[in-house]
């Protein structure tokens, strides 16, 4: 079983909810070689009517993340388990090939050492991130799982450091800084 920690925003977590979550995620497990290395975090947010999860699974090759809100939050988690199934399913190939002959590549982000803060100039989270050299391939592969609207990589072949978007017309995008 994986290790399961639940954070609620504005909510408090009770067993039933509790309960549910682990329920939930714990259906995940076949996905895994070793579940119970897998520490996933769970953020739980309520916001007037809108009930929404957030689910993050760092593992050493890769990171998955989904969220979904509703106005009930057990449908939040149904969505939110059938998107994270969704994105496994779907990258499970390319994950496979990746890194079946390579040695494990530690690009977890530190979700750990996330900080809200508010000031005057308007920054209201700040995100501090560990990540290892990767090609591009890797990136999108990164990029896809964590369905941000960007990914932000050290670049190993072109040894600087990367910001991968997709752009209108399907296609990516990339800015180099050097």
């Amino acid at each position: 079983m994986m290790n399961i920690t639940i954070r609620g925003d504005k909510v408090s977590i009770t067993d039933a909810i509790r309960e549910q979550v682990n329920t939930k995620l714990n259906k995940l497990n076949k996905y895994f070689e070793s579940p119970e290395t897998i520490n996933v975090v769970v953020n739980i947010n309520v916001n007037n009517l809108s009930q929404k999860i957030e689910v993050t699974i760092p593992t050493k090759q890769f990171t998955i993340r989904a969220e979904e809100s509703s106005e009930d939050l057990y449908i939040s988690l149904d969505l939110v388990i059938d998107k994270l199934e969704r994105q496994i399913r779907k990258n499970k190939t390319r994950i496979k090939n990746k890194y079946k002959n390579s040695e494990a590549i530690d690009f977890n982000f530190n979700y750990e050492s996330e900080n809200e803060e508010t000031n005057e100039s308007k920054i209201v989270k700040i995100k501090n991130i560990d990540s290892k050299p990767m090609d591009e391939e890797e990136a999108i592969l990164q990029y896809e799982l964590l369905g941000h609207d960007f990914f932000v990589f050290k670049n190993s072949n072109e040894e600087c450091t990367s910001i991968l978007y997709k752009r209108k017309d399907g296609n990516y995008g990339m800015i180099n800084v050097k």
